[in-house]
C-alpha cells in the first residue's frame, strides 16, 4: 500500500487497528514512534546499481494502556513527515517489535489494517546464474516413445 492510499483509508476510519500475520492484533494502545523515508542504494548480485525508497512506520507498544492513537492524529504526524522529509507517494513498510524488529507490508482488511509478510528475492536472476525453472510435464500426458529397438532413433 502506498502512503496516499493509507491516508485515504485513515480518513474513513474512527479507530486504527493493525493485525499481525498470525492473526493477533497490535495492542490498541500502540504508538507510532517514527514516520520516515528510508532509501537504500545498493548493487544486486548481477552488478546492477539500484535504489529503493519506502515510507517507514515504527509501531511500539508500552504499558500506556490509556493511549489511543486516532486517525486524525496519525494523519497530522504523517503530514509533518511529508513536509520535513519530502516524502512522496511511496510504498509503506511497518516495523514492529516481535522476536526481533519485524518488517511488514500493509493492506486493508475490513475495519483494520493487515500487516503482511515480506520476503527476499534475487533481483538479478537472469544475470547471476540462477537457473530458470524447467517446465514440468506429466508422464501420463507425455508423447509415447515411437522408437523401436534397432531403428536408430534412440
Amino acid at each position: 500500500m502506498t502512503l496516499l492510499a493509507f491516508i485515504n483509508e485513515l480518513k474513513k476510519r474512527e479507530t486504527i487497528g493493525f493485525q499481525l500475520p498470525n492473526g493477533t492484533f497490535v495492542p490498541p494502545y500502540f504508538h507510532v514512534t517514527e514516520v520516515g523515508k528510508v532509501t537504500r542504494d545498493f548493487i544486486d548480485c548481477g552488478g546492477t546499481l539500484r535504489s529503493n525508497s519506502v515510507v517507514n512506520f515504527q509501531l511500539w507498544s508500552a504499558e500506556d494502556y490509556d493511549h489511543r492513537l486516532h486517525p486524525e492524529k496519525l494523519i497530522s504526524i504523517i503530514e509533518m513527515a511529508q513536509k520535513a522529509l519530502a516524502i512522496g507517494d511511496l510504498p509503506i513498510e511497518v516495523e514492529f517489535q516481535g522476536q526481533t524488529i519485524e518488517t511488514y507490508g500493509i493492506a486493508t482488511q475490513g475495519n483494520h489494517f493487515l500487516l503482511t509478510p515480506m520476503a527476499t528475492d534475487c533481483l538479478a536472476k537472469d544475470n547471476c546464474g540462477i537457473p530458470t525453472e524447467k517446465t514440468k510435464v506429466s508422464l501420463s500426458k507425455a508423447k509415447k516413445n515411437t522408437c523401436t529397438p534397432g531403428s536408430g532413433c534412440c
